[in-house]
């Protein structure tokens, strides 16, 4: 009997991590009237679900500029999550580092940051011998490093972006599209520590003798703005990619390729002004509440706590009503140990009319280890006394 619930346990867990790992499923872009843009490119993406609201010519590839930097700060937040460096890190300005010219901290051969600071510099200031010595730092050389940056582009499944440098300088072969950097975007809101350095809008350097103004005037000219990158080039013009978060709906908006100065603002407010104007988010279930007690079998504990740890909200349109949608809670009758933090356990589904809208994951909150040999044969021993 154990050996058949072990069995019907496992195919459910298989078609569970078998189904979409995204929080919900993106639908094509809902058609706009009367909102138009001068940006060659655009988009308008619910951060939490990745559903595209707005698209214009999304795939269409287009040079980026310094939006390039949400790359190198991805893939440097990570580097440090994952413990590969620490922000307390002395970072070394190589020769090469300061060579870099455009927006820059001036840094000289020699100069030394911590990890933070130079990260501060790229986020904030667009630093191009910031963003370059933070590559070295990171994987040894700038060539590395933008090997890196495709192979986290491939992974992110990004078929429309190619980069030749950390900076966003010109250089052949250097492109990516909206679509693509929204996903690049949205995958930054995911680290707190982006959020965090992102949403700076001045910081002083060097004991105050040079000041950083984020160049991301959105920070102060739109209420909800926290995060995101400006770029210009003579040949990408202007670019933005930023992010709002207002009444629990979190919106990307990336605009490219914009025709003159502070054109990128205007046309990133014209595209949350229709999201938020449009649409609404339902609160799902609260960070970290817990949905569930999960039955664990052979683990040093009984049962695990199924939770999300970041907040679910279905995003939909404000003409359409809540009780339209129904939940559906997907989890199996047990897990076996090992139990991971963090493990997917399961599924929120949400349908509607029987069609499915939207799925979200749920997490495993704590590590559950297999049960020692005493533990089992302690379990044992109560369950055949009844206890």
């Amino acid at each position: 009997m154990l050996r058949k619930w072990l069995t019907l346990s496992a195919l459910i867990i298989m078609l569970l991590v078998g189904a979409s790992a995204g929080h919900a499923k993106p639908g094509p872009p809902r058609a706009v009237a009367n909102l138009e843009t001068s940006a060659i490119s655009a988009v308008l993406m619910e951060a939490h679900s990745g559903q595209i609201l707005y698209a214009k010519n999304p795939e269409q590839r287009m040079p980026m500029a310094s939006v390039t930097k949400l790359m190198t700060l991805l893939l440097a937040v990570e580097a440090v999550e994952n413990g590969q460096v620490k922000l307390g890190d002395q970072v070394v300005a190589s020769e090469h580092a300061c060579s870099m010219g455009g927006s820059q901290i001036y840094l000289e051969p020699g100069e030394k940051f911590t990890l933070q600071e130079m990260l501060i510099a790229v986020a904030v200031g667009s630093a191009n011998d910031a963003s370059v010595a933070v590559a070295e730092h990171i994987a040894g050389s700038e060539e590395a490093f933008v090997q890196l940056m495709n192979e986290r582009a491939a992974q992110l499944g990004l078929k429309n972006t190619h980069f030749s440098n950390p900076t966003g300088l010109p250089a052949p072969d250097h492109y990516t599209s909206a679509a693509d950097l929204a996903t690049i975007l949205r995958h930054c809101l995911e680290h707190d520590l982006f959020i965090k350095i992102s949403s700076i809008y001045e910081y002083d350097l060097r004991g105050g003798e040079f000041k950083l103004w984020n160049t991301n005037k959105l920070l102060k000219w739109y209420r909800g703005v926290d995060a995101g990158k400006t770029g210009w080039t003579t040949e990408a013009k202007y670019c933005l990619a930023s992010s709002c978060l207002r009444d629990n709906l979190r919106l990307i908006a990336v605009v490219l390729g914009c025709p003159e100065p502070k054109s990128h603002f205007r046309e990133s407010i014209k595209l949350f002004n229709y999201g938020f104007a449009n649409y609404k988010a339902l609160p799902l279930l609260a960070a970290g509440s817990t949905v569930r007690e999960l039955p664990v079998q052979r683990g040093a504990r009984d049962s695990v706590a199924v939770t999300s740890f970041k907040p679910i909200a279905l995003v939909l349109p404000k003409t359409e009503k809540e009780t339209a949608y129904q939940k559906e809670w997907r989890l199996p009758a047990y897990v076996t140990a090992p139990v991971t933090k963090g493990q997917k356990v399961g599924e929120l589904v949400i349908t509607r009319e029987g069609k499915e809208m939207a799925r979200y994951p749920l997490l495993a909150a704590q590590d559950v280890p297999p049960a020692s040999l005493p533990d089992m044969l302690r379990k044992a021993y109560q369950k055949m006394l009844g206890e």
